[in-house]
C-alpha cells in the first residue's frame, strides 16, 4: 500500500492521479490510496498571497502529514516548494516537465498589443506583473488568487478583463482550448519550476522512492535543479519578482535569469551556459552577472 497525499483542488487531484496511474503501469497491481490534505493557504481563501510572509504555504501540511506518517508520498507543483524543504523530506522524483509558459485567459483570442489601454489583468504574482508591464505599462494590474476555475470565473464574472495563468495546469485539465495568448520566453520568463512536479518522501524511505523513480525525468530534475539554485542564491521565495528557466544542451544546460521591479521599469537578465563548466560555476556565473546590473537593489528594495 502506498498513501499519496495532496491538495484538493481540481488540478492537484488531476497531477496526482497522473502520478498514480504511471507507477502502476510500472508496478501493476500496487495498491495506492489517495488522501486529500488541506492546506491552510487553500483554507484561506481571501488574504493576498503577496502578503504572505512564509514559503512553502502549500506544501507544509503535506510535509507534516508525511513526518507523521499519514502519506507515504506527497505530489506538490515544484514551484510551490520552497528550496529549503523539511528536515526529514526528500524530494525523490522530478517527472517530465510540461509547457513552463504562462498564458493570457481572455473571452478569446487577444494579441498583446491589441488589449485596450488600461485593459485589467488578473495575477497574484509579482513575477508576471513585472514582466507583463514592462511590456505593456497602462495596463491595471489586479491582484488575484483562487484556483484555475476560480480566477477564470472572477474574469468571467467582470473582475477583469483576462487572467494569467501557467500553462502547464490549463493543459493538465484539458482546458489548453481555453489559451488566449502563449508568452514566448522572450516576453514572460517563468517562475523556478513552473511546470514541473515534485514527489516528496520521507528521507530514506527506499520502498517509496522505488516507486517514484518509476517517473523521474533526468533531464528536467537538472533544469529545474538549476532554476531552484539560482532562486536560492539571490535569496528568492515563492512570490518574488525573480524568473529563471534551465533547459538542456549538449554538454550542459543552457540557464536564462531575470530579477525585475514590480513595476517593471527595471529589468536585468541575462543568459549562461554551463558547457564547460558546472551547473553549480553556471549558476554562480548568471547571479554575479545580474547583481553586477543592480539586481540586488532591486530585490532590496522589493523587500523594504
Amino acid at each position: 500500500m502506498i498513501v499519496i497525499g495532496t491538495r484538493g483542488s481540481r488540478l492537484a487531484l488531476a497531477q496526482t492521479a497522473w502520478v498514480r496511474d504511471r507507477i502502476l503501469a510500472r508496478f501493476p497491481g500496487t495498491e495506492i490510496r489517495v488522501d486529500i490534505i488541506g492546506t491552510s493557504a487553500d483554507r484561506d481563501k481571501t488574504t493576498s498571497l503577496r502578503s504572505v510572509p512564509s514559503a512553502g504555504v502549500f506544501v507544509k501540511e503535506l510535509e507534516h502529514a508525511l513526518l507523521r506518517g499519514e502519506i507515504d508520498l506527497a505530489v506538490h507543483s515544484l514551484k510551490d516548494v520552497p528550496t529549503l524543504i523539511a528536515d526529514g523530506c526528500a524530494i525523490a522524483a522530478v517527472p517530465e516537465r510540461e509547457d513552463p509558459r504562462d498564458a493570457l485567459i481572455a473571452r478569446g483570442p487577444v494579441q498583446l498589443d491589441l488589449l485596450p489601454r488600461g485593459a485589467r489583468i488578473g495575477t497574484g504574482s509579482f513575477r508576471r506583473q513585472a514582466q507583463l508591464l514592462a511590456l505593456r505599462p497602462d495596463l491595471e494590474i489586479v491582484d488575484m488568487r483562487g484556483n484555475i476555475e476560480t480566477r477564470i470565473g472572477k474574469m468571467e464574472a467582470g473582475g477583469c478583463d483576462a487572467v494569467m495563468l501557467a500553462a502547464a495546469g490549463l493543459r493538465r485539465l484539458g482546458m489548453a482550448a481555453r489559451i488566449s495568448l502563449l508568452f514566448d520566453f522572450g516576453q514572460m520568463m517563468p517562475a523556478p519550476g513552473q511546470g514541473a512536479l515534485a514527489l516528496e518522501t520521507r528521507e530514506g524511505d527506499i520502498r517509496v522512492a522505488r516507486y517514484a523513480a518509476a517517473v523521474h525525468h533526468p533531464d528536467t530534475a537538472r533544469a529545474v535543479a538549476a532554476e531552484r539554485a539560482f532562486l536560492e542564491r539571490m535569496g528568492g521565495g515563492c512570490n518574488v519578482p525573480i524568473a529563471a528557466y534551465a533547459r538542456p544542451v549538449p554538454g550542459g544546460l543552457e540557464i536564462d535569469g531575470l530579477v525585475a521591479s514590480p513595476d517593471g521599469r527595471r529589468m536585468v537578465r541575462d543568459r549562461v551556459s554551463t558547457t564547460g563548466a558546472t551547473d553549480v560555476e553556471g549558476i554562480a556565473l548568471l547571479a554575479r552577472k545580474l547583481l553586477a546590473r543592480g539586481a540586488g537593489e532591486i530585490l532590496e528594495e522589493f523587500r523594504a
